[in-house]
């Protein structure tokens, strides 16, 4: 008989947004006629951007015609796609990269999962706690167990300490997903300067890099001195302009990236990325890569910009609206998410089915996205407004604090 990979055993029992649905299903059944607010999970309302629209459709038609019609196609991302990245990412923040330290794939949920598989099982991970919870879970399914917490709570604002134990990867996310939090350079010189005493890699989630506000923070880590030396940084088009349903992202492995094999020879690991992805990935497709290179258009920005705009407008009203109920609120200012302090103490699954029951509203439990998360619950700000503005009324009028 077939053996199971055991460490599948060693998950929780269900992912947390499957298990958010299943109460949520539950609830509507013996519910009905309850009209539900969906504030959870981070998907986007608002249509895709007209130009990128617009490119997509003229993608579309290239595929009807033979002389136009693209099969395969590169699987590290076609060239036009690159250069815009390059050209509108990265070269205005002063960062210089090459064409071929950039990969575009399917999502950064599937390369912050995926990346794991080009690192030995004897690396001792760390996370931030709390975490989203594919950075956890995907090195649980390897066996790369125990992993390292490292506590953002509070008490610390949310900008946790250096691991006590030394780590030879580190999951890092600014803006950070799910407080809202976002690392200052002085925070992220901090990590990069731990990752080359300490011979790590960081692994730097930037998906929600739009989000920034303050002219103060880096968008990405690569603006931090020395940083190419240490740290992959992944980036998303689904929480800026999207493509939550079309996917498309993508990772960026410096050629000078490097770590060691069991006899202590110094290996890049960008070969080794491209090795994994020309295997087991086929690339992103031609009309999905035309249509996120229309965001770097002068049309694809100004429309993205006003997407993000409605999204913090929206994570303003619930910041405030919750502040002024005399809720501890953090995040929404650099972030998309506003992450609460659940009154006198509950629980943050007992919170979530009061909020439920009481308002038909459906949050994130702190607890889904680790130990620190306990006693704290994730409101999304991707929604309609008018939503929001009736969550919160409803919040304010029916919630018992």
């Amino acid at each position: 008989m077939a053996q199971i990979n055991d460490n599948y055993l060693k998950l929780k029992t269900g992912y947390l947004f499957p298990e958010i649905a299943r109460r949520v299903k539950a609830f509507q059944e013996k519910n009905p006629k309850a009209p539900v607010i969906r504030l959870g999970i981070g998907d986007v309302v608002l249509a895709l951007p007209k130009a990128v629209i617009k490119a997509f459709r003229e993608a579309v038609d290239e595929m009807a015609e033979p002389l136009t019609f693209h099969g395969y196609g590169p699987e590290q991302g076609y060239p036009f796609l690159i250069e815009a990245i390059l050209s509108n990412d990265f070269k205005p923040r002063g960062v210089s990269l090459k064409a071929t330290e950039i990969f575009v794939s399917d999502g950064s949920k599937c390369d912050t999962g995926n990346i794991q598989e080009i690192f030995s099982l004897k690396n001792r991970v760390a996370v931030i706690d709390p975490v989203y919870p594919v950075y956890v879970d995907t090195n649980i399914m390897a066996g790369r167990t125990p992993l390292i917490y490292m506590p953002a709570t509070a008490e610390n604002n949310f900008d946790p300490d250096l691991p006590k134990k030394k780590a030879d990867i580190i999951y890092l996310c600014s803006p950070n997903n799910p407080t809202g939090g976002a690392m200052s350079r002085t925070s992220l010189k901090k990590w990069v300067s731990y990752a080359k005493k300490n011979k790590a890699i960081i692994l730097f989630d930037a998906a929600y890099e739009a989000y920034i506000s303050d002219p103060s923070l880096p968008h990405s880590i690569y603006e931090i001195d020395g940083a190419k030396e240490v740290a992959i940084e992944f980036r998303s088009f689904s929480k800026t302009a999207g493509f939550t349903g079309t996917r498309c992202a993508y990772t960026v492995i410096p050629e000078g990236l490097k770590g060691v094999d069991k006899k202590g020879k110094r290996i890049a690991l960008n070969p080794l990325w491209l090795r994994r992805q020309t295997t087991k990935f086929n690339g992103v497709s031609y009309p999905v890569q035309r249509a996120a290179a229309a965001c770097y258009t002068p049309e694809g920005k100004q429309e993205i910009r006003e997407l993000v705009d409605y999204t913090m407008e929206n994570a303003r009203l619930i910041r405030e609206g919750l502040s002024s109920l005399g809720l501890e609120v953090y995040g929404g200012v650099n972030a998309p998410y506003i992450w609460l302090k659940t009154p006198r103490g509950t629980g943050s699954w007992s919170f979530f089915d009061k909020l439920l029951t009481e308002t038909n509203v459906v949050g994130t439990p702190g607890a889904g996205f680790g130990p620190a998360g306990e006693g704290y619950f994730r409101l999304s700000a991707f929604g309609f407004k008018e939503k929001v503005e009736e969550a919160l009324e409803r919040i304010r009028t029916r919630l018992k604090i």
